[in-house]
């Protein structure tokens, strides 16, 4: 899988991810990094992790701190325990400074927390697929580590224009699409619009919120144009920022229906 832009890419603010299988019984999975247990409860069902290294122990970054990894994966467990229907799909990403022997402390982590939930790389993810064999957890690690556990996903390709309008991030998307870039399996498309400098010194008073929220009628109206699926100029995953303050949800799962019309 394509690896993502790290030296300028920035991660979502909150933000919230539709995933579709690539499968003949596609699934819908809404996510947003956010608190735990109460997210997942209103159609979050993503997290991305990020380890914050310090000395010789690593916490789990979620956007609003971090905390210890155990207690982070055992909240999640617990929620997935009370609802044997979902499934989350977990990013492990940015190891920067993560020695092997922190690799392995977090490794053994997810596999002692999720143990028979962790869907293997390898299975067919369809829902009724993962209910008959009680996955739950789809975990992405973003290293080579990854290779050697076969319970651990390759890192998942996002799509990042870079752009700090909404119309030129459009275009750029509109553009690869166009050119059949669409990765095989899970990716991400971000409608994430990045200040560059010119921006940051004509809007001195305006924050990153400011400029997202105002351009949010722009991005969703292309957003509800989108075809879920398999087939070239599809979408398979949908990222965004300050979701939760926004019609971001119920618009990428509005998607479903064109599924659920393709099928019936």
């Amino acid at each position: 899988m394509a690896s993502t832009p790290r030296s300028l890419w920035r991660r979502p603010q909150n933000g919230c991810v539709a995933h579709v299988a690539q499968s003949p019984s596609q699934i819908l999975l809404i996510s947003a990094r956010c608190a735990n247990k109460a997210p997942l409860s209103t159609d979050c069902k993503t997290k991305e992790l990020s380890p914050d290294v310090r000395g010789r122990t690593a916490d789990l970054h979620q956007g609003d701190g971090a905390t210890g990894e155990k207690t982070v994966l055992t909240e999640i467990r617990e929620w997935l325990d009370a609802h044997p229907k979902e499934v989350v799909v977990l990013s492990f990403s940015h190891f920067l400074g993560l020695s092997q022997e922190l690799h392995a402390v977090l490794l053994t982590t997810i596999r002692t927390v999720f143990a028979s939930k962790l869907c293997p790389k390898k299975a067919e993810v369809t829902l009724r697929k993962l209910w008959a064999s009680g996955y739950q957890v789809i975990a992405s690690y973003e290293h080579s580590t990854e290779r050697r556990h076969t319970e651990l996903w390759p890192d998942i390709p996002y799509w990042w224009a870079n752009k700090c309008k909404a119309e030129a991030l459009i275009d750029e998307f509109e553009r690869m699409k166009q050119q059949n870039r669409r990765p095989g399996g899970f990716f991400v498309t971000g409608i994430n619009l990045t200040e560059d400098l010119k921006y940051i010194c004509t809007h001195p008073t305006e924050s990153l919120k400011d400029l997202v929220m105002s351009t949010y009628p722009t991005l969703l109206g292309w957003v509800k144009e989108q075809t879920p699926g398999e087939e070239d100029g599809s979408l398979n995953i949908i990222a965004g920022d300050f979701v939760s303050e926004s019609c971001f949800v119920p618009t990428v799962v509005a998607l479903n229906q064109k599924l659920l019309k393709r099928s019936s």
